[in-house]
């Protein structure tokens, strides 16, 4: 935990205040038992009823003092928790915004989810603790045997024999008790695991009945999860029987010595009430101790789980240089031997590819299911480095160029349309910030979703689904071109998301782009109708690049190519190629 204190420098002023009150608290319950002594000895013993309303009245004021020094405490308390929550929950979400995919891939999602709030709630609530409660347990059970140690010595040895083996107890069951409860924090993320898969694919688990299967499985990461949480805490719940047992003995010597050193003169009865007193609120303090060694237990396993992503070095570096100098970028993309593997993976996805998109070129992407089209569209934006080669824009090397700069260039559509809660106004702006109403409609117009949206009751301002599930493939497909292009991108990467469009809309799309647009832009496609539309076409087959040219050569020569033409328009349409 040592790691995140530094969230807590800014708020020195208040932790200060903090420590201020609670050394106030602390101070006037080790001060009353000794008024109380004085009460009882001058006071009641002597029947002077004046010595027990001036120290009583001392006492009152001292508590009053005392309360309202605790509500400025918790104030302080609450006022730095909640900051030092925010900031690292802020941090966090940042660190993680930053990672690369291979860094994404060290943890699972409902992992990072679980560390971004369940974690860090955590951890704030152990700052609070900390400057509210934790701080003045130690405190007192050190103050208590001091102050016991002043009122009478032989009384006293017992309390110095009793804590240091208590206090040797508490942190072996501490220690235990972090194992414990990081196994529990694991349970959790599988079980957010379970929740998180079941709601995102909800749709195919009702079409295939398996909702039973989908209820035994969160039920058996359910249970593993109370069996883990029953366990640490019933570890954790025998530390309060074997301290009441230890301190209550002690408490019953104490009585009984005092009993004898009374009876010889040797003390008074006040005095004896003042040990007894602090040996109570050390008992107090020792229980509150144990019910917070589980606070810091969960704790400390919380921190070391965030830490985790604190420390994770992210491996895809921005680069130093300002980037391109001559100006804004034509678009134009040049791959020279580019080979690339997914981390953690030995096979190579793409092997030694070249080709060039000259600026303003509509270039299509072809191949069979695992050829590596998507894999390149990932390389362009640097969302992965490649193993070997170089990937130019401009003529400018792409690892030259910083990455808000490279991307502020590219246009980028998912082969599975992604859209975010709000309006459709928002998701379209989501692309661009500070777009006018007019660049929105513009772009949704150039998507072919303009005429459909304004058929909606509230047309931009329609508030959307989770996911867009009130909308058609189709229609989420174009919502996030229309995404894209609000942008006005150099570079627009079309992954197969033009792929539930009919051929009508996908032709009117396409001349949009070429006539409203001046940008680079590359296509993967499985419809020979759209490849025909491309100012070239790239051909992948299991990461190589086995073929590169127009429609009519590529129809002419390349016998994959006429293998794709075959099995879309038959002979008949192989023949009608090769007479075009």
């Amino acid at each position: 935990m040592i790691k995140l204190f530094k969230y807590l420098k800014p708020y020195q002023l208040f932790i200060g205040l903090a420590l201020f009150f609670l050394l106030v608290e602390l101070g006037v319950e080790l001060v009353q038992p000794l008024l109380m002594a004085k009460i009882i000895d001058e006071g009641i013993m002597q029947k002077d009823l004046s010595v027990v309303v001036f120290w009583g009245s001392i006492m009152m004021g001292m508590a009053l003092f005392s309360f309202l020094g605790g509500i400025v405490n918790s104030f302080a308390a609450s006022h730095v928790a909640q900051s030092f929550g925010y900031d690292v929950r802020k941090r966090l979400f940042e660190k993680v915004q930053a990672f690369s995919f291979s860094n994404l891939n060290k943890f699972a999602a409902s992992s990072l989810i679980t560390r971004l709030t369940n974690d860090v709630t955590m951890i704030q609530s152990t700052v609070f603790m900390g400057l509210r409660i934790m701080l003045r347990a130690p405190q007192m059970v050190i103050g208590g045997v001091v102050m016991a140690l002043f009122v009478h010595v032989q009384l006293a040895l017992i309390l110095v024999i009793m804590i240091p083996v208590l206090v040797f107890f508490l942190v072996w069951m501490m220690k235990r008790a972090m194992r414990l409860f990081k196994g529990v924090q694991e349970r959790l993320d599988q079980v957010n695991g379970v929740i998180r898969e079941n709601l995102m694919g909800t749709r195919v688990i009702k079409v295939f009945l398996r909702k039973d299967h989908e209820v035994k499985r969160f039920a058996a990461a359910s249970d593993e999860l109370k069996e883990k949480t029953t366990a640490s805490l019933r570890f954790i719940e025998t530390t309060m029987p074997v301290l009441m047992l230890i301190m209550n003995g002690g408490i019953l010597f104490i009585i009984w010595l005092g009993s004898e050193y009374i009876s010889t003169g040797d003390i008074q009865v006040g005095e004896v009430v003042a040990i007894v007193n602090y040996a109570m609120r050390i008992t107090t303090s020792l229980s509150i101790l144990s019910w917070l060694m589980t606070v810091v237990a969960r704790a400390k396993a919380s921190a070391d789980r965030v830490n985790d992503i604190v420390d994770t070095e992210i491996d895809l570096l921005d680069a130093k240089e300002t980037g391109h100098i001559g100006g804004e970028y034509e678009g134009k993309i040049q791959f020279d031997s580019v080979s690339f593997r997914y981390p953690g993976s030995e096979a190579l996805v793409l092997k030694n590819l070249s080709f060039t998109a000259e600026a303003r070129e509509t270039v299509a992407i072809m191949g069979a299911t695992g050829a590596g089209k998507t894999s390149l569209f990932q390389l362009i934006p640097r969302l992965f480095d490649i193993e070997s080669g170089y990937i130019y824009l401009d003529d400018e090397e792409l690892t030259h160029i910083p990455l808000h700069t490279l991307r502020k260039q590219i246009g980028y559509v998912p082969q599975e349309a992604v859209l975010f809660s709000g309006s459709i106004r928002d998701n379209i702006a989501w692309g661009k910030e500070e777009a006018s109403i007019e660049e929105i409609m513009l772009a949704a117009k150039h998507a072919q979703i303009h005429e459909t949206i304004m058929q909606l009751p509230k047309q931009y301002e329609t508030t959307l689904g989770q996911k867009g599930i009130n909308l058609s493939g189709g229609q989420k497909q174009r919502l996030s071109i229309a995404r894209a292009l609000v942008r006005n991108p150099k570079i627009l990467l079309l992954d197969d998301s033009t792929s539930a469009l009919d051929l009508k809309t996908e032709g009117k799309l396409l001349h949009a782009l070429k006539k409203g647009y001046s940008c680079t832009t590359l296509i993967i496609t499985q419809k020979i109708s759209t490849a025909m539309e491309a100012d070239k076409i790239l051909l992948l087959d299991e990461g190589e690049l086995v073929a590169i040219g127009t429609h009519a050569q590529l129809a002419e020569t390349n016998a994959l190519y006429q293998k794709i033409i075959q099995s879309q328009f038959g002979k008949e349409g192989l023949r009608f190629e090769a007479k075009s």
